[in-house]
């Protein structure tokens, strides 16, 4: 009976008013709980929200470095106007990608392209440097689908003169071009060009250059894709600036030639306002072609030992022209084959004459002054006997006569003295050619 009485305790009996008020307060637990989640979460979604935008708004700030300048493209195209399109370096604010991009573009900096589309094709040796080719090894004839190379010309003398003009005038090339031989012979070269870029607006406008992916340096990308175009201005410069030369020019490897060049790459790249500057063109090598290595040699050697001549030959006539007549020479030679010399500039330059024409001058006048001298004497003297000449005019010449026998017998060593023909009465008279060897000459006075 008390277990029966403790089970019926157990199950209380519940009405369904009971039933409803706590289904009614489980509700309202429940939809408190998820009105405080969902205000949670409202909170938190705004205080994401905010997040973003700041650090959408912060994404804005861009640095251009020292060197640099930039573009701001916005969809596509560049914003601003005037020197406003241009950004120097600092910092700039531009809306975040998709609206604005920024695009850097270094203009300091020299980029160096190699140009080796007229070099012979190098073995491994070649490249190495390992010693020279082989004869075996060099190709019997040149392949111009595998090797590159230049044609020079030789010209005449005017033709070379109006080409000087080109550095100062490029549009004289084509007037140079007049009076050329038609010697054409084949060069290797090797080129190098330094440049950067002058005018950002116009490299981006006119110069292609493809989107930057996601990890690369626009800086990279940039050389790799404008290197053809510069590759090909570089050819074509350099095929029509050489051809206004000779192979010696050439292999010399002179200024001329690599300023030529770069004055045509740059008005190529002008043209086309590329907005790239070049700085520098080198002629980096140049050579003759393998298959006519040894007959080059020997012409280089000829042409040292001809300028070798040539230099000996100039040295010793100044050398000469020093000793004839000092540092004067030159001048005085100039003033003398001119048709109608300037006497007076004459007596100048012969009063600053050296070396032996100094000499030659000084002997010259001491025999004049001898002359004048012994002339003046013998006009004296004989204005002495004039009057003795009147009276006695044969005796006056007999003395005189006598006078220069006793001078020019007194030098004479033998003295041989024969009487008229017709006094000799068939006598046969002979004397000894090889002369008396006891009797000394007389000195000279």
């Amino acid at each position: 009976m008390a277990h029966k009485h403790e089970h019926e305790h157990g199950h209380e009996h519940v009405t369904p008013d009971d039933r409803e008020a706590i289904e009614s307060q489980e509700l309202d637990a429940a939809g408190k709980s998820l009105s405080d989640a969902l205000r949670i979460s409202f909170a938190i979604l705004k205080v994401i929200m905010i997040v973003l935008v700041v650090a959408f708004l912060v994404s804005g700030f861009k640095t251009v470095e020292p060197g640099e300048r930039a573009l701001v493209l916005r969809f596509g195209a560049i914003r601003g106007v005037g020197e406003e399109r241009v950004l120097g370096p600092g910092w700039h604010w531009v809306f975040p990608y998709p609206v604005d991009e920024l695009v850097k573009i270094p203009v300091e900096a020299q980029i160096r392209l190699p140009v080796t589309s007229f070099w012979y094709r190098q073995t491994r040796n070649d490249i190495l440097g390992e010693g020279p080719k082989p004869r075996n090894m060099v190709p019997e004839k040149l392949n111009p689908l595998t090797e590159g190379y230049c044609l020079t010309r030789g010209r005449t003398d005017e033709s070379r003169r109006l080409l000087l003009q080109v550095e100062t005038d490029p549009d004289t090339a084509d007037v140079a071009r007049h009076g050329e031989s038609s010697d054409y012979s084949i060069v290797h070269t090797q080129w190098q060009i330094d440049y950067q870029v002058g005018n950002v607006e116009a490299f981006y406008a006119n110069v292609y250059v493809r989107d930057v992916r996601p990890g690369q340096v626009y800086f990279e990308v940039m050389k790799e894709w404008i290197a053809p175009l510069l590759r090909s201005v570089v050819e074509d410069s350099v095929v029509t600036a050489m051809v206004n030369y000779t192979i010696d020019e050439a292999i010399q490897s002179t200024d001329t030639i690599p300023r030529h060049v770069e004055q045509l790459v740059q008005q190529k790249l002008d043209a086309i306002d590329s907005g790239i500057r070049v700085t520098k063109v080198q002629l980096v090598a140049a050579t003759w072609p393998q298959q006519v290595e040894a007959a080059f040699q020997e012409y280089v050697a000829a042409s040292q030992r001809s300028g070798m001549a040539i230099s000996d030959a100039r040295n010793y006539a100044e050398q000469t022209l020093t000793d004839a007549a000092g540092q004067i020479a030159e001048t005085l030679h100039a003033a003398l084959v001119v048709d109608d010399p300037d006497e007076n500039r004459l007596e100048v330059l012969w009063s600053q004459v050296a070396g032996q024409a100094q000499n030659t001058v000084a002997q010259a006048e001491a025999h004049s002054t001898k002359v004048v001298e012994g002339a003046k004497a013998n006009a004296t003297y004989l204005m002495s006997i004039l009057p003795e000449y009147r009276k006695w005019p044969e005796l006056v010449v007999q003395g005189i006569y006598l006078d220069t026998i006793e001078k020019v017998l007194a030098n004479a060593d033998e003295k041989f003295v024969l009487g008229p023909a017709e006094l000799s009465k068939g006598q046969e008279i002979r004397i000894l050619v090889n002369r008396d060897q006891t009797l000394k000459p007389k000195q000279s006075p």
